[in-house]
């Protein structure tokens, strides 16, 4: 059987069927193929009794041919090796795939494209867009097979899908140059060049492409459009993006949901919800129905205006049109509700999530958990933590991140540790905002022994001690009194370049402060606004300072520290009145309330159109029994309010306060 298969290959494999010879004057139809294979056995039996020499095997065995991966039994020909390339590039076996291309390549077999473009896919499989590469350019050099824009396309995509832009770019752009392949590129072509460029920041070179589209005979198609406002609304050129929409409708290619939904929700972004609403109402009037996309970005925009009743209004609507809300759609609703401070509400809808048959994942949990912590429900943490574990749903790094934290907030690091060790037995490593976490905790406790062993123990798991960890272990060592140590944290900070933010400056100007040394911490402070705009003091700092110098009794240098707070552009807040209320009551002669000092400086930040931070400093005021002139009153109302809704607004104010 071996030698009839061998001269059965011998014979289809030269590059002259001669077919005059056999009876055939064309291709063989199925049954010459049938007589073929019949002469072809006779003539092996006859070479086997008269003792030929035995052909050397085959680098791809005899034994593929009768038994096959999947497909049964093979035949020997191209079919058969074409099916074999399928299975092997299927199944990612690139060894036995490379044998069979050398064996065909010996026996002068037919290459075709469709085999190769196979083998593209297999590589971007396995993340392999070098292999596709080097297939590509071995196509026509040592296979004879001609590439053609498909080949091209495929190749493409897989350097694409790898986030590999640049790379893609140098690959089509190396292949255009090359005349001899004399490849014209298609929409597709274009689509996935623009799609690169758009990715890479080089959305005006993707315009350049775009142009040129219709001069080489290629008409852009929604896809190339969708891309292209893609990259224009990510850059913050949404009207350009928007006249996009306009331009494809006049050349006759009409929008789907998804083109809408790239404008939707790159307006919804910006706090532009008024004319992502008239996009929403554009949308209908061209049949487009809006899709689960479209609902989560209004429902984002209306989270981050922080309009969360209205969102979850949405949500109602979703449902009413047919629209199934998704895990995202609770996510973005979930998460909008924490970030308010209203996590148990949150929580109210993780419930009515569940009922509509859906498992929360570790993201929501993640939000969940953290944001009960953080407003001091830990007993319902803790509930929501256990839910998640019976019901199997999958902890990652993000969740045991929320409740490590959250327990060293509550002060329980050493349960904290334990969790650590769990998260370590199951396969999942922390990360330094766990570790910092810890850290935290235990300066929380007043433990800075184990805060410095969690340091260590951060550098032994090669886990990088960042800014957030130096910043940490700084503020919890200057809060400790242990401003020696401190200041040799800030030096190895200093020397490793870690860049220094608000947080590192102001922890270690409150240990200068706390040791008495304020001259040293005003000349940190002077070094913070020479620094970038991570470095900048915020409230804590000017609040840190600003007590430390009244408690000097320099109430002339606290003044002009505000003075420069003001002009920096920072708003005061309660801590900053306090400040000030303390000392005038306490160290001035004769002693003053304060509410001539609030309403000048009331009246200098409505002044600056800071309406909303004189607004907080009234409501200070009134909580503290320092009624304002009506004059005063009247600046910030009619600076925060509409002529209209003035009343309401007072009605509201003074709701807040007294519930």
């Amino acid at each position: 059987m071996r030698k009839c298969s061998t001269y059965h290959t011998k014979l289809l494999s030269n590059s002259v069927w001669r077919p005059l010879k056999l009876g055939f004057r064309s291709i063989p139809s199925k049954s010459q193929r049938q007589s073929l294979h019949c002469y072809c056995s006779k003539k092996a039996k006859l070479e086997r009794e008269d003792e030929v020499e035995p052909e050397p095997e085959p680098p791809v065995p005899s034994v593929i041919f009768k038994s096959g991966t999947k497909s049964g039994s093979y035949k020997l020909g191209d079919s058969t090796f074409y099916s074999l390339i399928e299975d092997y590039a299927t199944s990612g076996d690139f060894g036995s795939l490379e044998k069979v291309l050398d064996q065909m390549k010996r026996e002068r077999r037919v290459f075709i494209e469709k085999n190769f473009i196979i083998m593209f896919r297999a590589y971007g499989k396995v993340h392999l867009p070098e292999k596709a590469v080097d297939l590509f350019h071995r196509m026509g050099d040592e296979f004879q097979c001609r590439q053609t824009v498909k080949s091209l396309n495929s190749v493409l995509n897989v350097i694409i899908q790898e986030c590999l832009f640049a790379y893609a770019l140098e690959f089509y752009f190396n292949v255009m140059e090359t005349k001899s392949l004399n490849i014209h590129p298609n929409v597709l072509s274009f689509n996935l060049i623009i799609k690169a460029m758009c990715r890479l920041g080089l959305v005006d070179r993707a315009i350049e492409v775009f142009r040129e589209m219709t001069l080489k005979n290629c008409n852009p198609d929604k896809y190339t459009y969708c891309t292209l406002m893609d990259g224009l609304c990510k850059e913050g050129r949404i009207d350009e993006a928007i006249s996009l929409l306009d331009e494809m409708q006049i050349e006759g290619c009409f929008p789907n949901p998804a083109t809408f939904n790239v404008l939707i929700n790159a307006l919804c972004k910006k706090g532009d919800l008024a004319r992502a609403a008239k996009l929403v109402d554009n949308m209908l009037l061209k049949g487009c129905i809006p899709n689960e996309k479209t609902y989560n970005a209004l429902m984002h925009g209306l989270c981050l205006k922080g309009k969360l009743d209205k969102a979850v209004s949405l949500l109602d609507r979703m449902v009413s049109n047919k629209c199934m809300p998704n895990d995202v759609t609770y996510g973005i609703l979930i998460n909008g509700l924490v970030r308010q401070g209203r996590a148990v509400d949150a929580a109210h809808l993780l419930t009515s999530m569940q009922e509509r048959g859906l498992c929360g994942n570790e993201y929501i949990y993640s939000s969940l958990i953290s944001g009960l912590f953080k407003e001091g429900k830990s007993e319902h943490a803790m509930q929501l933590w256990k839910e998640m574990v019976e019901k199997g749903c999958r902890t990652n790094t993000i969740v045991y991140g929320a409740f490590i934290d959250g327990l060293c907030r509550e002060g329980k690091p050493d349960e904290a540790r334990e969790v650590l060790f769990e998260m370590k037995n199951k396969g999942c490593m922390p990360n330094s905002f766990i570790y910092s976490s810890l850290m935290r905790g235990f300066f929380l406790i007043g433990n800075s022994h184990k805060a410095l062993l969690v340091w260590k123990e951060m550098a032994d798991n090669n886990c990088n001690h960042n800014e957030i960890s130096y910043s940490i272990l700084i503020d919890g060592l200057c809060k400790a009194g242990r401003l020696t140590q401190a200041l040799m944290v800030w030096k190895h900070m200093l020397s490793r370049g870690i860049e220094l933010d608000v947080v590192a400056y102001s922890s270690m100007i409150h240990g200068f402060c706390n040791a008495h040394m304020v001259e040293q911490g005003l000349k940190l402070f002077q070094e913070m606004l020479c620094q970038g705009p991570k470095a900048q003091p915020d409230v804590i700092t000017y609040n840190i300072i600003l007590n430390a110098l009244c408690m000097q009794t320099s109430i002339s240098r606290a003044i002009d520290l505000l003075n420069t707070m003001l002009d920096q552009g920072c708003d005061p807040d309660i801590i900053t009145c306090n400040i000030f209320l303390t000392t005038l009551r306490e160290n001035v002669n004769p002693p003053q309330d304060g509410r001539e000092f609030l309403e000048e400086l009331v009246v200098r930040l409505v002044k600056r159109q800071r309406t909303l931070g004189a607004s907080k400093i009234v409501e200070v005021m009134l909580h503290k029994f320092l009624l304002p002139k009506a004059s005063t009153w009247a600046l910030v109302i009619q600076g925060l309010c509409k002529p209209k809704k003035v009343q309401e607004a007072i009605v509201k104010c003074w709701s807040r306060l007294y519930n």
